[in-house]
C-alpha cells in the first residue's frame, strides 16, 4: 500500500508537469481574457489542493506563489490539465441529462382533465350557490305575498272605517239638522254661517247626509223664509239653494235633478198709485232673474223670502235639508 502510494507520488507530478508546456501555450493565446481567467485559475488551484489532500501527496508550492517558478507552474499546470479532463468527464453525464424532457400527450392529457376537473368543482359552486339564491328569492317571493295581502286587509279596513265614518257623519248631520234647525214634513232645514261657493255648500251638505234646501211646494218656502228671518234678523243675507239652470239657460232643476216647478223670483216695487210707470228696471232689486249665462245658481233673501240668481262662484251663507 505504502508502494501505491510512493508511485502517485512520483507519476502525478510528472504528468502535471508534461501537461505545463501545452497550458502555458494556451495561456498566452487566451491572454486577452482578464480577470474571467483568473477567477477560474484560483477555482482550480483550490480543487487541486482538496484533491492532494485526499491522496496523501504533499502540498504544491503554488499556493504561496501564485506566479512562482516555471516548476511550480509545470505542475500546477498539469494538475489544472487533470482537473479540467476530471470536470469534463464529470460534466458529460450532467449535460447529458440537463435538457428537460418535452410534455407527452399523456401528460396533455392529464393536465386537460385536471383543468376539467377545477372548472366542475367551480361550476358545482355556482350551482349550490344559484340554488341557495333561488331559496332566498323564493322566501322574499312568499314574504312580499304576505306583505301585499296584509297590505290588501289594511286597506280594506281602512275603507270600513271612512265608510263607518261617513255613515257616522251623515247620521250625526241628520241628527243635528233636525235637533237645530227646523223640521216641516218629512225634511229637515239647517242654516250653516260658512261662506262657500254653492258647489262647495253642496258637497258639504252632502258630506252631513244632506243636500242644499229645496223647497217644492209654498208651505215649505214660507217655512224655510220664516227660519231665515228668524235666524239671520235684522239683516238681510242672501242663502244659498239647491236651485240651478247650470244645464241649460232658463231650465231650473233641484240638486236631485227634479225639475222646479214653484219659483219665488224677487220683483221690482210697483210704482206708487198716481205715478207714471217707469221702462227703465230697478237700480237696486230688479226683476229676477236677470243674470243670463253669468248668473246660474238661485240663493234666497233672508228678509223676505225672494229668490235672486247669482254667480255660481260667490260666497255665501247656505241652508241644507235632511230627510226625517
Amino acid at each position: 500500500m505504502q508502494a501505491a502510494w510512493l508511485l502517485g507520488a512520483l507519476v502525478v507530478p510528472q504528468l502535471l508537469g508534461c501537461s505545463h508546456g501545452a497550458q502555458a501555450a494556451d495561456r498566452e493565446w487566451e491572454g486577452g481574457w482578464g480577470g474571467a481567467q483568473e477567477e477560474e485559475r484560483e477555482r482550480e488551484a483550490l480543487m487541486l489542493k482538496h484533491l492532494q489532500e485526499a491522496l496523501g501527496l504533499p502540498a504544491v508550492g503554488g499556493d504561496e506563489n501564485p506566479e512562482g517558478t516555471s516548476e511550480g507552474k509545470g505542475a500546477l499546470g498539469a494538475e489544472e490539465d487533470g482537473l479540467e479532463e476530471a470536470e469534463e468527464e464529470e460534466a458529460t453525464p450532467t449535460l447529458s441529462s440537463s435538457p428537460s424532457p418535452s410534455p407527452t400527450p399523456e401528460d396533455t392529457v392529464t393536465y386537460i382533465l385536471g383543468r376539467l376537473a377545477g372548472l366542475d368543482a367551480g361550476l358545482h359552486q355556482l350551482h349550490v350557490r344559484l340554488h341557495a339564491l333561488d331559496t332566498r328569492v323564493v322566501e322574499l317571493t312568499r314574504g312580499l305575498r304576505q306583505l301585499r295581502e296584509a297590505a290588501g286587509d289594511t286597506r280594506d279596513a281602512v275603507q270600513a272605517l271612512q265608510e263607518a265614518q261617513s255613515r257616522t257623519e251623515r247620521e250625526h248631520g241628520r241628527l243635528e239638522g233636525c235637533l237645530k234647525g227646523v223640521r216641516l214634513g218629512h225634511k229637515c232645514f239647517l242654516l250653516s254661517r260658512d261662506f262657500e261657493a254653492q258647489a262647495a255648500a253642496q258637497a258639504r251638505c252632502a258630506a252631513r247626509g244632506g243636500s242644499l234646501a229645496q223647497p217644492a211646494d209654498r208651505p215649505q218656502m214660507e217655512a224655510l223664509s220664516r227660519y231665515l228671518r228668524g235666524a239671520l234678523a235684522p239683516y238681510n243675507w242672501p242663502v244659498w239653494l239647491g236651485v240651478h239652470d247650470r244645464r241649460a239657460e232658463g231650465l231650473y232643476l233641484f240638486e236631485n235633478g227634479q225639475r222646479v216647478s214653484f219659483f219665488a223670483w224677487h220683483r221690482a216695487p210697483r210704482p206708487e198709485p198716481g205715478a207714471a210707470p217707469s221702462a227703465a228696471p230697478h237700480p237696486l232689486s230688479p226683476n229676477q232673474p236677470n243674470g243670463g249665462a253669468l248668473e246660474n245658481c238661485v240663493a234666497q233673501a233672508s228678509d223676505d223670502g225672494s229668490w235672486w240668481d247669482h254667480d255660481c262662484e260667490r260666497r255665501l251663507y247656505y241652508v241644507c235639508e235632511f230627510p226625517f
